[in-house]
């Protein structure tokens, strides 16, 4: 059997405890506010370069769209009479959904009133960017001068039109879709 000791209450322990400085909490509030703050920091900063991002292609998306309605409507309107199946023929391949039916419905008055007409000159005074549809096509307001002269050479005659341009994206290449003459 093993002795037993009485401790005294009141008497000192053999082994005392170490005193313990009062917890401080001052540093570890500390640096969970500074990591809280960063990582904000960081989703704001996602966010932003995500928004960025994101207008930055639709400006680019834009900007080409703008140019290839440029490019489409200075060809349309300047039909030549003397190679009117070439330029219905450029027209069609280029167009798409309605616009590429009514166009094949209409060709042949169309290649009529082409070969008919006098040699004329389009130009594309300014065009923007009417509306971004959710379809992912644009819209683009167009404003086109038109200027013919007769066969004689003497008589210019100029108008300017406005036009409503719906282009879209098929694959790597841009097609007009729809083509609404503004009055």
């Amino acid at each position: 059997m093993s002795p037993r000791r009485k401790i005294d209450p009141e008497a000192q322990p053999a082994f005392p405890q170490p005193l313990r400085a009062p917890r401080r909490w001052g540093l570890p509030i500390a640096v969970t506010l500074a990591a809280a703050v960063a990582a904000t920091a960081i989703v704001v900063c996602a966010l932003v370069l995500s928004s960025h991002e994101d207008h930055h292609r639709a400006t680019i998306n834009d900007a080409v769209a703008v140019g290839y309605v440029r490019s489409f409507m200075t060809e349309f309107t300047s039909p030549d009479p003397f190679h009117a199946n070439d330029y219905a023929d450029r027209v069609l391949a280029q167009a798409t959904g309605g616009f590429a039916d009514q166009y094949r419905q209409n060709e042949n008055e169309i290649l009529i009133g082409i070969a008919r007409s006098d040699p004329t000159t389009g130009t594309v005074l300014d065009a923007g960017v009417s509306r971004r549809n959710d379809d992912g096509s644009v819209d683009v307001l167009v404003v086109t001068k038109l200027t013919s002269q007769s066969p004689d050479g003497k008589v210019h005659a100029a108008r300017a039109n406005r036009w409503v341009v719906t282009t879209r994206q098929e694959g790597t290449q841009w097609k007009i879709s729809s083509l609404i003459p503004m009055t």
